[in-house]
């Protein structure tokens, strides 16, 4: 199929077509979604090596990976990231470039693609506090959305993000009104501007009752299966242990889970967590009600959000930055309950 019959299906003008497939501004989003959507039906794909010559465009969209022996983005939540946004370059006859370079390679990696106009944007993952990226990115003049935001980063920029301070609170207010009073946080990175702010939300709330953040009761790590569990044992295991866990990911949460569970307790009874859930494809929070209790969102939709803001800012240079702030949700599961009255440690069996 051509563009021209794809055209006469939809009843709308080629050039109209071709733009809202190229995700240009003028086309309303629900033009833009239908023109899609039937594309998808009628199996279209653009002729790529055409539009690269009539826009001058490398219908690229690049993503550095950078890796190290701490990093959080060899996970899940960026596979389903990505599978998100690649549903919307797909339907925009755009094209992914992955790159995975060393930490120090990082900054090189984006002058080299700006140099060699390989990309026409990218998408930044993982923002740190003030992260240099953001001023390189502005000064190489590549297009470019962050997922997630930057504390103390100067100047504006396209972002997307989860508001991890309110999910946060929200969680542990959730705790604190089941009875709980010796809270854990199992967090991220501290260096990691989301776990920052789950760190602030988390805080907010026990100081509304007036309780201090207890440091033996608050960890930052890479977010592991052994990260969880090692950290959630160790915690049981001491003297006066917490009755309840927030665990920053689904994947540590795993961890955790076992770890009550060697010790002998009953995770929801005995103890309880509550876990922040991207509503992952293979790490589901499934069952009637769900496995576990959860401020939940969807990382495919951050996905697919940060592609879309990313077409348009490409398609229209001097588009002035746009930010989207998505809630998450708390959605009640098996894994939390009121706080025991007498909690006693157990040893593992």
């Amino acid at each position: 199929m051509n563009l021209k019959e794809l055209s006469a299906i939809l009843g709308l003008s080629p050039t109209t077509v071709s733009r809202a497939l190229n995700g240009y501004p003028e086309v309303s989003e629900a033009t833009r979604r239908r023109v899609l959507a039937e594309a998808k039906r009628q199996n279209y794909h653009p002729d790529t090596r055409a539009k690269r010559l009539a826009t001058g465009r490398a219908m690229t969209i690049g993503h550095i990976l950078p890796v190290s022996k701490e990093h959080e983005m060899v996970n899940p939540i960026f596979a389903d990231f990505l599978a998100g946004a690649g549903e919307v370059y797909a339907g925009a006859g755009y094209d992914l470039s992955l790159a995975v370079v060393r930490d120090e390679d990082e900054a090189e990696a984006y002058r080299d693609l700006a140099r060699r106009g390989t990309v026409d944007g990218v998408v930044l993952h993982g923002p740190k506090l003030d992260d240099p990226r953001i001023p390189l990115l502005r000064e190489l003049g590549l297009p470019f959305v962050v997922h997630g935001r930057s504390t103390d980063a100067e100047g504006d920029y396209n972002w997307v993000d989860v508001d991890n301070r309110r999910a946060f609170a929200r969680a542990a207010r959730h705790l604190l009104d089941l009875g709980h009073r010796r809270i854990a946080l199992i967090n991220g990175l501290a260096d990691m501007d989301f776990a920052l702010r789950r760190l602030f939300g988390f805080s907010d709330a026990l100081a509304e009752r007036s309780l201090p953040v207890e440091d033996r009761w608050t960890a930052h790590g890479e977010m592991t299966e052994t990260y969880g569990y090692e950290t959630v044992r160790g915690m049981l295991e001491a003297h006066d242990p917490p009755t309840a866990f927030l665990v920053a990911s689904i994947i540590p949460a795993l961890g955790a889970r076992r770890a009550i569970h060697d010790m002998g307790l009953r995770i929801g009874d005995e103890v309880s967590v509550v876990i922040h859930d991207d509503a992952l494809s293979y790490f589901r929070n499934e069952g009637t009600p769900p496995v576990y209790t959860a401020v939940r969102s969807s990382v495919r939709k951050a996905g697919r959000l940060c592609a879309d803001l990313l077409l348009q800012s490409i398609a229209e240079p001097n588009r002035a930055p746009d930010h989207i702030l998505l809630e998450a949700e708390l959605s009640l599961g098996q894994s939390s309950g009121p706080a025991p009255r007498l909690f006693r440690q157990r040893k593992s069996r």
